[in-house]
C-alpha cells in the first residue's frame, strides 16, 4: 500500500469518530470553558474541525509563517455548520493525499514565526504530528469538556462509560 493510502484510511476512520464527538457539542455553550486558562468550547470544537485542514495545507505549501498568515477562525452557529467545517477539511485533505506521490512526503516543511523557525521536518512528520496527533489530542480535550457538562461522551475506540451505561440500562429495561 502506498503511504498516502494508509493516511487516507486512518483519516477517514478518525473523521467518523470526530464527527460523533462534534455532534454532541452544544453550540449554545460556545463561550463555556472549564478553567480560565482553557479554550472556550466553541473555539476548541472549531479547532478540532479545522485540524484536518493542516494536511492539505502541508501538502500544498513548503512553510507556514505565523507572522504573515491571515487566519480568521469561523465560529459555527449550528452543529450542522461545525460538521460541515470538518467535512470540508477532511475532503480537502483526502484530495491532497490522493494527489501526493510517496516522494512528496519526504519534502521538508517549515513552521516559522517571522525569522524564528519553530520546526522544520519532512511533510510526513508534519502530517503525523500536526494533522493527526494534534487532532487526537484536542478531540480528547473536547471529550473532557463534554463530560464536565454531563453530556454523554461517545466511544472512540470502544464503548465509553456512557455507552456501557446505556447498554446496561437497555438490558435491564428491555
Amino acid at each position: 500500500m502506498s503511504y498516502n493510502k494508509g493516511l487516507i484510511a486512518e483519516l477517514q476512520m478518525e473523521a467518523a469518530l470526530t464527527k460523533k464527538m462534534l455532534e454532541r457539542v452544544p453550540v449554545d455553550k460556545n463561550d463555556w470553558k472549564p478553567h480560565e486558562k482553557s479554550m472556550k468550547m466553541g473555539r476548541l470544537a472549531t479547532h478540532v474541525a479545522e485540524l484536518p485542514g493542516w494536511i492539505a495545507m502541508t501538502m500544498g505549501t513548503d512553510e507556514l509563517n505565523l507572522a504573515t498568515m491571515d487566519y480568521k477562525p469561523v465560529m459555527p452557529n449550528t452543529t450542522e455548520e461545525l460538521i460541515a467545517n470538518l467535512d470540508t477539511n477532511v475532503n480537502n485533505a483526502i484530495v491532497a493525499l490522493e494527489n501526493a506521490k510517496d516522494e512528496d512526503f519526504d519534502k521538508m516543511w517549515t513552521l516559522r514565526n517571522g525569522e524564528h523557525v519553530i520546526f522544520a521536518m519532512p511533510k510526513k512528520a508534519v502530517i503525523r504530528s500536526m494533522g493527526y496527533s494534534h487532532h487526537y489530542h484536542h478531540r480528547g480535550q473536547l471529550s473532557v469538556y463534554l463530560r464536565l457538562l454531563d453530556i454523554p461522551v461517545p466511544g472512540m475506540y470502544g464503548p465509553s462509560a456512557d455507552d456501557v451505561r446505556a447498554m446496561t440500562e437497555d438490558t435491564v429495561l428491555g
